[in-house]
Order: structure tokens, then C-alpha cells, then sequence
């Protein structure tokens, strides 16, 4: 028979022996699944012998500044209003809802704003939603969106956000819950999983925040709006930090001046500046009804509002200089996720240059699968392409200087 001490080695030995053989598997494991990718790859046909160089865009379409505009609580305002300005349609006339508010606009007719994929095709402003699932109704008088509503425009590019199922902040709040069933009845409503989280606001425990930013991240958010964090304007010209990402909010708000646009003006004379810095940049800006009324004075009134948006449009969209990418949070999220992966390699033999992309293996609920790649050649091209799991277009006759590249 063994000594104790002999059978205490030898059990110690064992479990040191079976421990380290599970962690290399498991290792093993993560290390072979992180490295599962995908190569694509396309051939460009130049004019002439010139020189090509080729690397990802720091913005998508290769624009100067990406401007991310979020609506929080889903109130019916978004589609009243902020939809048809932006997309192009009937805006409502007022609108009187269950809390005796007006959440319409000026019963016009919009032709939209836009900003062009930098190859002449337009491309309507699109904001995001964040939502608490407990408020969506059908109600006829509903001061909140109807799942119906929220889908068309989710469909129209909009993304959704998740905002807490019932947006609740006070003491005793379940924060895990209301991030899980959130997800869960955005999943079983509109189809998909949510993947980006935003602080409900209100009173509640002493930095509760904290609660929700942790749940979130922890159930897969990849990233949460709060009221501290990074941001809201971020540098893009280099690799990026997006892991678990908790960025600070910013609110653009009506004033009680009804009589002209001063306030509006001195939020942008912020975009002004943010745009004027010579290294591309994400600014990001939050507000709560679109409406008439500047409802629970955290909006913007539909006057301000239209007045505001417009204004971008006129300076930074197809209207004028045509720099801004205007998207929601989640579509800037994913392509500066994606740009910061990839690999890009070419090999060019006279006027054919062969292009590979290694790509990372993407999440599965991630929506935007796109990347730009800016070109620098003297030469007009052509790109040739048989893979059916890439889209590609250019300028390649005109400016020669973008790709866009949108993968299935």
C-alpha cells in the first residue's frame, strides 16, 4: 500500500497532468477557431503599366466624417416624422398621442437627404433606434412606435438598439433582465439578435449605470452607450480599441427659444469643428422625440429637427461637400470592426494586379458586411471578379481612387 504522501503526489501529479492536457485542448480550441477565415480576391485590369497602391478606407465610401444619430425610447415621432424627412415621403401633420402631445411634423412632403456612396449613387441619411420592447403597441392614439412601423424602418437601413425592455432605472431593478428580454422580444418581433446596448436615463441607485454597461457586455453587447465612456468623437485614421466599447452620450435638444434656430446653430457649429479636423473622425449624437412638442423636454422639436438635419445635408451631403457618412452606431461599429481586421494583399505584373482579402471570421449578428478600399493610381481600371460572395463597384473610368466592396 502507498504512503498518504505518495497517493497525495501522485493525485496532484494527475490532476496538474489532466489539467494542463484540457487547457492546450481548449487552447488549442480558441486558437484554431480564431483563426478561421476567408479569402476573396478580384483582379483589376488597368489603362496603363502605372503604379498601384491599395489600402482600406478609414470611413466607408472613403468619407471624412461618419455622424451617427440615435433616437432613444422608440417613440412614434420616428416614424411620424424623422422617417419620411430623411428617407423621403409624406411627413405627418400633427398629431396629437395618449399623452395629449403632438408628435407630428408639418404635413410636407419630402424628396429626402442623402449622401452618395462616393460613385454618384445616392444613399437616404439613416438614424438608429433604441428601444424597450414593453412599449411597442398598436394602439391608436400609441405615443411609442408599433413593431410594424419599427421593422419598415429597419428594412430601410435603420438600426435597432436595446434600449432595456421596459426602461427601467429605479431601486430594485432587474438590469440582467431587462437587457435578456429586450433581446428577446426584439428576436421573436422583428427577427434577429440585437447586439448593441443604450442606458436607459432616469433615476435609480447611485451609478446603476454600471449595472446595465456590465449585463450588456456580459451577454454579448458589443458595445454601450452610457452616460460616461469614450468618445463621443473618435480619431479613425488607426486601429481602434472596440472591444467591449462603453462611449459617453451626447444630446442634441430643443430650447424654449421657438422663435428661431440659435440653439440648433450651436450644435452645429460643433459638427463645424469636428469636421474641419484634417484626420477622419466618428462623432455620435443622441435625442429623444422628433415631434412638435419638445416632448418631456429631452427633444427636439419637429422645426429644430428638420432645420438641423437639413443643414447637414446642405453642407456635407450629395448637396454639398459630400463628406459625411451618415449611419446609425451599429453600421459605423461593424465596418471600422471589420477594417481593422482584414488583411489586404496585391500583386501587380504590368497592368494586371490580382487583390486577396483575408477576412476574420465575422460574427454571426453582425448586419453590415461591407469594406472600401482607397486606390492610388494615375490609371483608369477595371475590376473582373467571379466570386459570388463579393459585390464590387468603382470609379475606376472616372476619379479611380475607390472600391467598394460589399460581401454576402
Amino acid at each position: 500500500m502507498k504512503k498518504p504522501q505518495t497517493r497525495i503526489k501522485a493525485f496532484l501529479f494527475t490532476a496538474f497532468f489532466l489539467t494542463t492536457i484540457f487547457s492546450f485542448a481548449n487552447h488549442s480550441e480558441i486558437k484554431s477557431d480564431s483563426v478561421k477565415s476567408t479569402i476573396i480576391s478580384f483582379k483589376i485590369k488597368l489603362k496603363s503599366n502605372e503604379k498601384i497602391t491599395i489600402k482600406p478606407s478609414s470611413l466607408k465610401f472613403n468619407k471624412h466624417f461618419a455622424y451617427s444619430f440615435t433616437l432613444d425610447d422608440g417613440y412614434r415621432s420616428a416614424y411620424l416624422t424623422a422617417f419620411p424627412l430623411l428617407n423621403g415621403g409624406k411627413i405627418s401633420a400633427s398629431n396629437n398621442n395618449e399623452w395629449k402631445i403632438d408628435q407630428g411634423g408639418d404635413g410636407t412632403n419630402s424628396s429626402g437627404l442623402f449622401y452618395s456612396d462616393g460613385l454618384g449613387n445616392k444613399i437616404p441619411f439613416k438614424l438608429g433606434l433604441a428601444i424597450n420592447g414593453a412599449s411597442l403597441n398598436n394602439s391608436p392614439k400609441r405615443g411609442h412606435l408599433s413593431w410594424a412601423e419599427t421593422k419598415e424602418m429597419y428594412n430601410a437601413g435603420w438600426d435597432i438598439l436595446n434600449h432595456g425592455f421596459h426602461h427601467a432605472t429605479k431601486h430594485g431593478t432587474n438590469y440582467l433582465t431587462e437587457v435578456t428580454e429586450n433581446t428577446t422580444s426584439i428576436k421573436q418581433n422583428l427577427g434577429f439578435t440585437i447586439s448593441h446596448f443604450v442606458v436607459p436615463g432616469g433615476d435609480g441607485d447611485e451609478k446603476y449605470y454600471l449595472e446595465y454597461e456590465k449585463d450588456a457586455l456580459d451577454k454579448g453587447h458589443f458595445s454601450v452607450a452610457s452616460y460616461y465612456g469614450k468618445g463621443p468623437v473618435y480619431k479613425v485614421n488607426s486601429k481602434m480599441d472596440l472591444d467591449k466599447l462603453i462611449s459617453a452620450r451626447t444630446f442634441v435638444q430643443s430650447s424654449k427659444d421657438t422663435t428661431s434656430f440659435k440653439t440648433m446653430d450651436k450644435f452645429l457649429k460643433t459638427i463645424d469643428s469636428i469636421v474641419k479636423q484634417p484626420d477622419p473622425v466618428w462623432f455620435n449624437e443622441f435625442t429623444h422625440g422628433t415631434g412638435n412638442t419638445n416632448l418631456w423636454n429631452l427633444s427636439m422639436r419637429f422645426p429644430d429637427f428638420k432645420y438641423y438635419m437639413t443643414t447637414i445635408a446642405n453642407k456635407y451631403g450629395v448637396k454639398g461637400s459630400d463628406s459625411v457618412w451618415m449611419a446609425p452606431w451599429q453600421e459605423v461599429y461593424e465596418y471600422l470592426w471589420l477594417r481593422d481586421r482584414i488583411k489586404v494583399s496585391y500583386e501587380q505584373i504590368n497592368n494586371n494586379v490580382t487583390v486577396k482579402i483575408e477576412l476574420p471570421k465575422i460574427p454571426e449578428n453582425f448586419r453590415h458586411r461591407a469594406i472600401s478600399l482607397k486606390v492610388e493610381t494615375p490609371s483608369k481600371f477595371e475590376t473582373e471578379s467571379n466570386s459570388s460572395e463579393l459585390k464590387i463597384s468603382s470609379d475606376g473610368k472616372t476619379k479611380h481612387s475607390l472600391i467598394n466592396i460589399q460581401l454576402k
